[in-house]
């Protein structure tokens, strides 16, 4: 087998993943956000009052990451994190003022990053189906699986 890493899915994934992360921190920045708050934040505008289980689930972060991401978060006055009153192991995350007006001024980002990026409209609606057809199938590598 001749191995070449421009073909390796893995690789272009990868590759394209730190590209479009790269670029999002220079849109991000004046927003004073970072990649995975912005995102914490979207499933935060999209839905205010979830558990970190939850938003970790959502977010497919572990708690190691998400933790310190949500301290920092709390710290800018953007969110804020409150112990279940029933069962103090649930930590609630709510949005203050300041992060429901952060929506606001976060409302160009989607756009400000297709700028950035070089592909006909249909292509990149194209790639959009394509990911996330790939995010909602399960992958799997048990074998054991294909001889039921």
């Amino acid at each position: 087998m001749k191995w070449k890493l421009e073909h390796q899915l893995c690789f272009l994934l990868y590759a394209n993943s730190r590209n479009v992360i790269k670029t999002y921190k220079k849109i991000l920045d004046p927003l004073n956000l970072t990649y995975t708050q912005y995102i914490t934040m979207i499933a935060l505008w999209e839905k205010d009052h979830q558990l970190v289980s939850e938003l970790g689930d959502r977010l497919s972060l572990d708690s190691g990451t998400l933790t310190p991401l949500l301290k920092k978060l709390e710290h800018d006055g953007r969110i804020k994190r409150t112990r279940d009153k029933i069962d103090e192991r649930k930590v609630w995350i709510d949005l203050t003022d300041a992060g429901i007006a952060l929506s606001e001024q976060a409302k160009t980002v989607p756009l400000e990053l297709i700028k950035c990026v070089n592909l006909p409209k249909e292509d990149g609606m194209q790639l959009f189906t394509l990911l996330t057809k790939l995010h909602q199938t399960s992958m799997t590598c048990d074998n054991n699986e294909s001889e039921t």
